[in-house]
């Protein structure tokens, strides 16, 4: 299992029609082939901040949906960005 977590930052006025610039991806993320979950959201604490988490069952899985990002208007809207990709070996419930 991989998960993809972080943030990205973009102008505060801009922040909630770029989340909704993002419903697509998020719909065709959910549906692809091996993904668990993926979710953008507006931080509660930081008017510019995005997090970002994406749960996948599998590399191959992850790489076949990785080659559709941002569009190139969205990408510009970006400020900053950081982002970790974990690699999960076990899972057990709380």
């Amino acid at each position: 299992m991989f998960i993809i977590a972080g943030s990205i930052s973009v102008d505060p006025s801009d922040r909630d029609a770029y989340l909704r610039g993002c419903s697509a991806i998020v719909e065709q993320a959910r549906s692809a082939p091996g993904c668990l979950d993926f979710a953008l959201s507006a931080d509660p604490l930081d008017p510019a901040r995005i997090n970002v988490y994406e749960r996948w069952e599998s590399e191959a899985d992850l790489e076949r949906f990785r080659g559709s990002g941002p569009s190139e208007d969205q990408e510009g809207q970006i400020v900053s960005a950081s982002m970790a990709r974990y690699v999960i070996s076990s899972v057990q419930a709380p």
